[in-house]
């Protein structure tokens, strides 16, 4: 019986060697291939407000740290100047905060017209002429984190928003 249970686990021992040496012969012989189409060659990375400045949108007294749009083209203007950019980190994402606490009369979102006064849009636009993506955030509920107004039953509006404002990634 033993002599069975020896040649078993060497058979086992030689099969598994030789189905490894298989595979590594037609991963060389194959090769790997990924869709080329341009996209997440690397991970998404720039920068994102919440860690440091979380929901600070008290603008009045604290108007260097606050969640607006002088903040985020600052941000983007180092991201440029210090390099940062050409090593890869090229989206500036707003994060939950930016919004108004209601949507305007066609049901879409709109920004904090104090903090945001030139519109999404605009900041968009200046995010692409210093060559960085434009990222935004959204919640998949009714309400965002912070209690702003949340995606559902608002899907396709919102999504079309986001497009209108040249937006590039969406964070939810």
């Amino acid at each position: 019986m033993l002599e069975v249970m020896e040649v078993h686990r060497s058979t086992t021992r030689m099969c598994s060697w030789l189905l490894w040496v298989v595979g590594l012969v037609l991963s060389a012989l194959v090769g790997v291939e990924g869709l080329e189409n341009g996209l997440a060659r690397t991970p998404p990375m720039g920068w994102l407000a919440w860690q440091r400045f979380r929901c600070n949108t008290d603008c009045v007294n604290d108007p260097h740290n606050c969640i607006s749009e002088s903040l985020f083209m600052q941000m983007a203007d180092l991201l440029v100047h210090d390099g940062y950019r050409d090593l890869g980190y090229n989206v500036i994402s707003l994060d939950d905060c930016w919004m108004a606490r209601s949507r305007d009369a066609q049901g879409r979102l709109q920004p904090d017209p104090y903090r945001f006064p030139s519109g999404i849009k605009a900041l968009s636009d200046y995010m692409h002429k210093r060559g960085l993506k434009f990222g935004i955030y959204e919640d998949y509920g009714n309400y965002t984190c912070a209690g702003y107004p949340g995606i559902l039953g608002h899907l396709q509006t919102d999504a079309l928003t986001f497009a209108d404002w040249g937006v590039d990634y969406v964070k939810a």
